[in-house]
């Protein structure tokens, strides 16, 4: 997913102590007692962890698969070839399962938990008693590929480039509320916080880490493998200097790369890593577009394959190897919030300014129609950007604000539109009684109130000018849905001109926010915080390569956040998210789309996994840590 990626992975802080007897039985006979720092194997936000020092495994891993066998896989996402093995800056196009397999963090995820981390490169992570800072012990076994040892200095390196120019600006908008780093011993850094944020112990903790080798020439001129040093923002393809279980073994940036399994990888006995990565060899292979992919896959040239396009998964999955059984079809349910998807209109155009406009605009969405002709009713339609989750304000039994909400709201009023403090509106919709034609007659009076109106054959405002945009997409299969958009908006007399591009040109745009309208999904989370500065705070909205591709600046919604980022138990954290939610909802920044509550995976026979599913994962990174060849048929 990005750099944002490796971020969410990990989420936020708990404030109890697991151990120090000491401490504990020295308050007993003080007369005053300064409250506990947290100390231990791992950190969560709210409670306790799940998972005690000392476990042998996380659950939804088996520890006894074998380890063996290539797993072939075909492009994740819409990139068709890459120039760089660094994915943490914003030029160019990074290889494949770079930061899955490569690249590791103080702290892992535990996809059992909704905000958790426990040490990977960290043995302990110490937060101090008033939550302004936190310092992590690196494990003295923690080792880099090439044999070093990782170092508090290299996390500092690593945390220093991560803030350069040349690295996506989500990591500084992520950290702003870090004051200092500091290398307190060869095995122990210090964060400082500039002010409590129970979330940014594990946002540090989540953070890359890498060696300064990484580039570093030999600096002899006549070295054909680079005798200069090559600084952190213009790396291409020096092999990476990390500690990951992996490393690169061979690539053409044009077809594909292959992982090796690094047999002197540090960590392949704790207890955070027992039961995964189980394949000796990882190949990503990447087709021109989707229908080649598909039929590659459907001809055995690769192993796995998650399947978000669900005409695809009704009607293309079949075949000789799915009726023989050597491939299998399967659907794996999750607890995952579905978070937001939608038409995504960027702000900074003076057409989409009016939230008049952009409410007619999301009228002339017919999901109804798209489900049944398009999706086969496989999906359900967004109506919260936390969606599926408590934290959604649609959860709410009434609608309406709660006490808690309103609390949060009431300061803000003066800049909120009134409705906020209403009934929550439900997503437009087509099901009878009501109609396409109804929710478009609504439209057209909506935008007559913002001033278009429509003459000469188009929808014009007062000075004679039509309503024209452009959409903008990478010619996936989004584009089917934008003609049947396109067609209901050309009803209101607007004129849409469809772009398609390739990802490459497509993504440079987006990161430039050149662009009229797209089809975004924002990442889901369980627990949400500083992600939500980079993705809706004013501070973002002009910097290029921020997730604020929406263009949001309102000091309601930076108070809103705040909120969500000073909350102090999971409760406060529903509240503020809640509150969140209805001001980004009254916004109609988005046109929603829909989501799916089940993970589609079609695989190889040969492929295993374990027995118990975790709660809160992604599918590719699941088939990536969990799964496992059978002995057998390895490759």
């Amino acid at each position: 997913m990005s750099a944002m990626g490796v971020l969410a992975a990990i989420h936020q802080p708990n404030w109890r102590r697991h151990r120090q007897r000491l401490a504990a039985l020295a308050c007993l006979v003080a007369t005053f007692c300064v409250a506990p720092a947290w100390a231990a194997h791992g950190y969560a936000e709210y409670g306790d962890l799940k998972y005690p020092a000392g476990f042998p495994n996380f659950g939804y891993l088996n520890p006894k698969a074998p380890i063996g066998g290539m797993l072939l896989l075909g492009n994740p996402d819409r990139r068709t070839s890459f120039d760089k093995f660094n994915p943490f800056t914003i030029k160019g196009t990074s290889a494949p399962g770079l930061t899955q397999l490569v690249f590791e963090t103080l702290l892992i995820t535990s996809w059992d938990e909704t905000a958790s981390g426990y040490g990977l490169l960290a043995d302990d992570v110490t937060v101090a008693p008033d939550e302004l800072s936190v310092t992590f012990h690196i494990n003295p076994r923690a080792r880099f590929s090439n044999g070093d040892p990782v170092r508090a200095s290299d996390v500092k390196y690593s945390y220093d480039m991560l803030m350069g120019k040349g690295a996506s600006p989500a990591y500084r908008s992520m950290t702003a509320d870090v004051s200092k780093v500091t290398v307190v011993d060869a095995a122990t850094i210090r964060y400082d916080f500039k002010r409590r944020n129970k979330e940014l112990p594990l946002i540090v903790g989540g953070l890359p880490v890498f060696s300064p080798k990484w580039g570093k020439g030999s600096g002899k001129p006549d070295d054909p493998d680079g005798g200069k040093d090559v600084a952190f923002d213009k790396l291409t393809f020096q092999d990476p200097v990390a500690s990951g279980p992996y490393v690169i073994e061979r690539f053409d940036p044009s077809r594909g790369i292959t992982f090796r399994r690094n047999p002197d990888y540090w960590g392949r006995d704790l207890n955070v890593r027992r039961g995964s990565f189980n394949f000796a060899r990882i190949q990503y292979k990447l087709y021109k577009d989707q229908a080649a992919r598909l039929e590659a896959f459907k001809a055995g040239e690769y192993d796995a394959m998650v399947e978000y396009l669900a005409k695809n998964w009704a009607k293309s999955y079949v075949g000789v190897k799915f009726r023989s059984g050597e491939l299998i079809k399967s659907e794996f349910p999750h607890r995952n919030g579905a978070g937001m998807q939608g038409f995504l209109m960027n702000l900074r155009r003076p057409l989409f300014q009016d939230v008049r406009v952009r409410k007619a605009l999301t009228l002339a969405l017919d999901f109804e129609w798209l489900n049944r002709q398009l999706f086969y009713g496989a999906y359900r339609r967004l109506d919260s950007y936390f969606t599926n989750s408590e934290l959604a304000a649609s959860d709410s039994l009434t609608g309406m604000p709660s006490k808690g909400e309103l609390t949060l709201l009431e300061p803000l009023r003066n800049q909120l539109d009134p409705d906020v403090f209403g009934i929550l509106p439900a997503p437009p919709s087509t099901d009878p009684p009501s109609s396409l034609r109804d929710n478009l007659r609504q439209a057209r009076r909506l935008l007559a109130q913002a001033g278009w109106t429509y003459s000469d054959g188009a929808l014009r405002n007062t000075r004679g000018e039509p309503f024209v945009f452009e959409m903008l997409d990478d010619g996936g299969a989004m584009s089917r849905v934008m003609a049947a958009y396109v067609r209901n908006l050309e009803k209101l007399g607007i004129q849409v001109n469809q772009r398609m591009t390739d990802f490459t040109l497509y993504q440079k745009r987006l990161e430039e926010f050149d662009f009229d309208m797209i089809s975004l999904r924002f990442p889901d989370s369980q627990s949400p915080g500083n992600e939500l500065k980079d993705r809706f705070g004013s501070a973002a909205a002009d910097e290029q390569g921020s997730d604020n591709v929406i263009g949001l600046k309102s000091p309601a919604v930076d108070a809103l956040i705040d909120n969500v980022l000073r909350a102090n138990n999971r409760d406060e954290l529903v509240t503020a998210s809640r509150a969140l939610d209805r001001v980004l909802m009254h916004g109609y920044y988005v046109i929603p789309h829909w989501y799916s509550a089940v993970h589609r995976v079609a695989y190889n026979k040969n492929l295993m996994y374990p027995d118990r599913l975790p709660y809160y994962y992604s599918a590719e990174a699941w088939v990536l840590t969990a799964w496992w060849r059978q002995p057998e048929s390895a490759k």
